[in-house]
């Protein structure tokens, strides 16, 4: 409310004012006032305000601050001022009439016509105020004088447009900009969500396994007539059941949220890699790092799978970014040779010890511990590799010489086919 109030106060102060700023682009005694291009702006860009008071709001204003001035500076009567400006009122108040009946703020998708509206607009109401001084001043329209009205409102309504079309693509760009920021951190969270769903469906499968293994064991001690330990074991196969289908109901949560963002499956590899170092820039600055990204796409490529290969990569990026110390550069690369995609994830940080190489890949090690002394999970590389041995995949650690620019070198081959998007 207090904003609406604001933007019919901005009105009835800035039109009248833009209607004493008067051009003379004709050798005829016309005068072109700005009083009209600020009103329409105004209509257009503000759905807030109600067309018809604001047209009764500005018309008063304008006829009032005419009379001011006309009395303080040239000594006129106040009934000599009234009787020449108030006729000022009407083509405000036919202006916003038309502009809301003919619901011009609502074709905001179709510039040309609102455009040849506010021409019709100012033309009515131009015509509608010099009728009603023609009932008292008796001046007859002639048709140079009905060319000159069209040709000014002509001028006034695409120049108002023009200016309101580049606000509106202004406007358009940086809701762009925030769609696409957003869109960007809801892949990287879908990405991370979707490491878990894999997680998860592994824990469920093995839950499954478990499950039959515990009710075997039940039959089995049964069969024996142990009964009180077959009790125990059919209680146990209960309760690994019980845990699987919380994980089943997870899972399908899981699954409707993902769907629930229509993001697309799959996406040039440029654009997944653009997601993943704005992800990870955002990540370092979190960290008070500065590191340097480097995206490298070799070749032209198919459209991957979004969600698989952000997972696989976005790990070796995040490690990379925390191992590096203060300051750094990563380097991403893609290439494809054959029916492979080669990714190469490379960073000048501190490396890896020769005695921790052969363990990276080890379910449960970590080099990783938080403020409080407590270690990471160490799943991370671990399931990148079994990820990427399961779709027939390999990752390995490449040897790195003390002369290289990087100290750290991770090389992924993954098969094309299991990637990309079926025809």
């Amino acid at each position: 409310m207090k904003h609406k109030f604001l933007l019919y106060i901005a009105l009835i102060i800035a039109v009248p004012l833009a209607g004493e700023m008067k051009l003379y682009p004709f050798e005829i005694n016309v005068r072109v006032s700005l009083g009209t291009p600020v009103f329409f702006f105004f209509l257009l860009w503000s759905r807030q305000i109600l067309p018809i008071l604001s047209g009764i709001y500005v018309g008063c204003s304008v006829v009032l601050f005419r009379i001011m001035l006309r009395t303080i500076f040239e000594d006129m009567s106040f009934f000599n001022a009234l009787e020449l400006h108030f006729p000022v009122f009407f083509y405000y108040f036919v202006f916003a009439t038309l502009f809301h009946f003919l619901k011009i703020n609502q074709k905001y998708d179709r510039p040309l016509l609102i455009g040849l509206f506010g021409v019709l607009l100012e033309i009515a109401a131009t015509i509608t105020e010099m009728g009603i001084r023609s009932l008292y001043s008796h001046v007859p329209m002639t048709l140079d004088t009905a060319f000159t009205i069209a040709g000014i409102a002509i001028i006034r309504s695409f120049f108002v447009l023009g200016f309101f079309n580049l606000l509106v693509i202004r406007e358009s760009r940086i809701a762009e900009s925030a769609q696409r920021l957003r869109n960007e951190e809801i892949l990287v969270k879908v990405s991370n969500v979707y490491v878990e769903m894999i997680q998860l469906k592994k824990t469920m499968e093995n839950t499954e396994q478990l499950t039959s293994s515990a009710y075997s064991f039940y039959r089995d001690l049964k069969a024996n007539e142990q009964h009180e330990f077959a009790k125990t074991a059919l209680k146990f196969a209960g309760e690994i059941h019980e845990i699987k289908k919380d994980n089943q109901r997870i899972y399908a949560g899981l699954s409707k949220l993902m769907a629930k963002e229509k993001l697309a499956s799959f996406m040039p590899i440029n654009e997944i890699i653009n997601v993943m170092v704005t992800g990870n820039e955002r990540y370092a600055a979190m960290l008070e790092k500065k590191i340097r990204f480097i995206p490298n796409i070799v070749g032209i490529h198919p459209r991957y799978n979004t969600f698989m290969l952000m997972s696989l990569i976005n790990n070796l990026v995040a490690n990379a970014v925390e191992a590096i110390v203060e300051s750094g550069e990563i380097n991403i690369e893609a290439k494809i040779d054959l029916d492979n995609l080669i990714i190469e994830v490379k960073d000048n940080g501190p490396g890896i010890s020769a005695r921790n190489r052969d363990l990276i890949f080890s379910p449960g090690f970590t080099t990783k511990f938080d403020p409080a002394g407590k270690a990471s999970s160490g799943i991370g590389l671990s399931y990148v590799k079994d990820m990427i041995e399961k779709i027939g995949g390999t990752i390995t650690l490449e040897d790195c010489d003390r002369k290289e620019r990087y100290s750290t070198i991770f090389v992924i081959h993954l098969p094309i086919e299991k990637l990309e998007e079926k025809g």
